[in-house]
């Protein structure tokens, strides 16, 4: 990513999320590392950090000192003022807080990231196992969800959650729209959460958004058996910028995973390319939808 793009980038602020704008300059620094022929261990010293410290730097897992990085554009041997002015610029967005703050007593710390990240994605790639996901659950259904999975939260507690729940969806509307392509397994539509009225609005509101143009909704059919995500829902979450990395999300009960190792990254798109394989396609998915609102 170049120099002006970084500042085209910077320019956005509010759109980019704090954990996109840190991957940005993380990136970029490891580039600027790696072209001065300088290791790890050298750019640790200039900053009187610890390697680890440059690697959770340039992964974008940490905010961003000043002087730091001040430090260490003077070690990459970058001494053009623009572009030095530029990522210093970047790294105030990347210690503001995030949208989410307003939500920060129910968003658990394993969390955070991911919710900058989907504010930032420009696709999002999904397989459920379980349940409807999370972007495309109405608010009746997403309370049946976080009472079962939450069983000693409040009310207002539930409420909250939902109430974020909801908000993200926005990223799915407005100007700048998201893209969102999930398989969802035919078992979490049989699942009656929320009892059979809930499931009933549930499964319109899925009809409905099935056909806006930025969403495409797949249905793995139980008669696939066996198949490549066996061990779980998986998300993967690819940004406009084009350096940076495909993130591979895995959501657990109390913690969450994040992946974005070329590698990795490969692997699971691999899986959720296979997924859709097997899926039913758009239309039998519709016809599916309608089969399972009449027998609901």
């Amino acid at each position: 990513m170049s120099t002006r793009d970084i500042g085209d980038y910077a320019a956005q602020g509010a759109r980019a999320g704090r954990s996109s704008a840190r991957l940005v300059l993380g990136t970029r620094l490891r580039g600027l590392r790696e072209a001065a022929g300088i290791t790890p261990e050298a750019a640790a010293q200039a900053i009187r950090g610890s390697r680890s410290k440059i690697s959770r730097l340039e992964h974008g897992r940490t905010g961003f000192k000043s002087r730091d990085l001040a430090d260490l554009l003077t070690c990459y041997g970058v001494s053009d003022m623009a572009e030095r002015a530029t990522l210093l610029e970047l790294a105030e967005h990347a210690n503001v807080d995030s949208w989410w703050q307003a939500y920060g007593d129910v968003v658990p710390p394993w969390l955070e990231q991911y919710l900058d990240m989907e504010r930032s994605a420009r696709l999002i790639r999904a397989y459920e196992a379980q349940y409807v996901p999370g972007l495309l659950q109405t608010g009746d259904y997403a309370r049946a969800v976080l009472r079962s999975s939450l069983p000693g939260a409040t009310d207002a507690e539930v409420e909250r959650r939902a109430e974020l729940r909801l908000v993200r969806q926005q990223v799915l509307r407005g100007a700048r729209q998201t893209c969102l392509w999930v398989v969802i397994d035919e078992a979490a539509l049989h699942r009656p959460v929320g009892g059979r009225v809930v499931m009933n609005a549930q499964i319109e509101h899925l009809i409905e958004v099935s056909r806006l143009p930025n969403i495409r909704i797949q249905v793995l059919p139980l008669s696939v058996g066996g198949h490549a995500a066996g061990g779980g829902s998986v998300t993967v979450l690819r940004f406009p910028e084009s350096e940076l990395p495909d993130v591979v999300y895995l959501e657990q009960m109390l913690t969450a995973v994040y992946l974005n190792r070329p590698e990795d990254s490969a692997h699971y798109r691999d899986v959720l390319n296979l997924l859709a394989a097997q899926a039913a396609d758009l239309d039998t998915t519709a016809a599916t939808l309608e089969r399972l609102l009449i027998e609901t």
